[in-house]
């Protein structure tokens, strides 16, 4: 009998990622409700396969993109329908997928409209992976916009607040207006290479409009373009990041949102990814000019973070500005162009996948036995919950960057990326570490140890079988990353070097 051998590179794995979700989501309104979750959870763990056999099937010592497909789209637009992925982006695929497995596995006891709720969750996982892949400006801007309405719904439906759907009106409000900012950011770069013609017969794009990514960083901007490029793409990206002081609509979610759905928010950080895909390669000459601006937001989101992180008494507002705190180390590596600062900011993004997002899990499953995460209502929950206070911990260290986790051999490469270029920064980012350390242990002292006075926490049952499932499924990475970095270094050694070596007066 004949064997039919497709070999993997032949297949459009990226569509396939992209496409597979979206299909679940359609196929769920024709089964059972009560198979909803089994059927949204064995699509995810398909998805994680396909995600990490695009990972296994990159060259790291090979240039450029990969895994590229390329099609036509919009002629007249010369806009395309371009896929790929490289370094920067390929170990965001399979991380995503293990994220969306494990917010599936947490996503019990939805009596609400099961199957509407699973399929907005595959729909938001495939729209996620197109954020990665994506090459076409435009394309990227539609999957970017796609996922307002996920999440829009996911918010406003199952949040666990009163004010939850004025807070996915908000959330929605200032996505819409960092799309606007986007899109005319896009628009002049596209334009940017050319002029319209003086006349036109019927509509027609002029020659020299160019939407894939590939062929512009092969093509700089003129200096003059790149300013508003630059501004428009920044403001653009620091909304969803969030950077101070656009992140307004952050507490606001954390608290009136559904849990797993917050988990997924803070822990991908879609506008810093899209701050080093985009928006400082596209305009490299200002951007590196204009690095007080990324210095600058990164030291005040990092102390502006902390700081407020340390005064709260609600984990889930907690953590919120935690997050936003960490997101000033990724801006302060970034700043510095260089190798070692870019690699950690790189390798940060990639913890927030499994750090940020498995300690609001955590905060979800205590709120679950508590009906609270306010320090008032907590304290001894060592005692009947072991479990979920040793994943608490250990998450909490690799937060801080602990060694041993992944976020050690991070932060450590951003501060050395810092102190090569900004020292002055540097011991402001060393001082961060230690406002971190402050306010998580604060919290973890009066929250979990000590005797249990309430009644709810005594009666607390610890980690099921299933939530120790996703915990382990999202602290083994850390706990290898942490271990042997030296791999994933080595992964994405190439691509950040050719990133920085972009950046004009840079030495790599």
């Amino acid at each position: 009998m004949a064997v039919l051998s497709v070999p993997l590179a032949s297949l459009p794995l990226l569509s396939l990622l992209i496409g597979l979700p979206l299909v679940g989501a359609v196929l769920l309104g024709l089964l059972p409700a009560r198979q909803a979750r089994s059927f949204a959870l064995g699509v995810g763990l398909v998805e994680a396969v396909l995600a990490c056999g695009v990972v296994w099937g990159i060259n790291p010592e090979q240039a450029g993109f990969q895994w590229l497909e390329q099609g036509r789209w919009i002629p007249t637009l010369h806009l395309q329908y371009l896929l790929g992925v490289d370094g920067l982006s390929a170990l965001f695929l399979p991380l995503s997928a293990l994220l969306f497995v494990g917010l599936v596995l947490a996503s019990t006891g939805v009596q609400r409209l099961p199957r509407l709720y699973f399929a907005l969750l595959l729909a938001l996982e495939g729209i996620t992976i197109g954020i990665f892949s994506a090459l076409d400006l435009l394309l990227f801007f539609l999957f970017w916009e796609l996922t307002l309405i996920p999440l829009y719904f996911l918010v406003s439906l199952w949040g666990i607040g009163p004010q939850r759907r004025f807070a996915a009106t908000q959330y929605t409000l200032w996505m819409l207006g960092g799309g606007v900012l986007l899109l005319f950011g896009f628009l002049l770069v596209a334009t940017g290479h050319g002029d319209w013609p003086a006349a036109t017969d019927g509509f027609r794009a002029p020659a020299a409009l160019l939407f894939d990514l590939p062929t512009l960083l092969a093509t700089p901007l003129p200096p003059e373009r790149q300013w508003p490029v630059f501004l428009l793409l920044l403001m653009g990206f620091a909304v969803k990041t969030p950077v101070v002081p656009l992140h307004i609509w952050l507490p606001t979610v954390a608290m009136e949102g559904p849990v797993v759905v917050v988990a997924m928010m803070t822990g991908l950080k879609l506008g810093a990814y899209g701050l080093i895909r985009f928006a400082l390669p596209l305009a490299p000459q200002v951007a590196q000019e204009w690095y007080g601006v990324l210095v600058g937001l990164g030291v005040v989101g990092i102390f502006y973070g902390g700081l407020l992180a340390l005064v709260q008494s609600n984990l889930r507002r907690l953590l919120a500005f935690a997050s936003i705190s960490h997101v000033g180390f990724v801006l302060l590596g970034l700043s510095t162009f260089t190798v070692q600062g870019v690699q950690g900011a790189l390798l940060q993004l990639l913890n927030f996948t499994l750090i940020a997002s498995g300690l609001f899990l955590l905060a979800g499953f205590i709120r679950q036995r508590t009906d609270s995460t306010e320090l008032v209502h907590l304290g001894g929950l060592v005692h009947s919950m072991p479990k979920a206070s040793r994943f608490f911990l250990f998450f909490g260290l690799a937060g801080m960057g602990m060694p041993l986790t992944a976020g050690f051999p991070a932060e450590q490469l951003i501060l050395l990326g810092s102190l090569s270029a900004y020292k002055g920064a540097a011991l402001a980012a060393i001082g961060g570490q230690i406002l971190g350390a402050g306010y998580f242990f604060h919290y973890y002292r009066r929250a979990f140890l000590g005797p249990a006075r309430h009644r709810l926490v005594v009666q607390a049952v610890d980690l099921l079988p299933r939530e120790w499932a996703i915990m382990v499924l999202l602290a083994i990475p850390v706990l290898v990353v942490g271990i042997y970095p030296g791999w994933i270094l080595h992964f994405t050694q190439l691509p950040v070097v050719r990133w920085v070596a972009q950046f004009p007066g840079v030495a790599p």
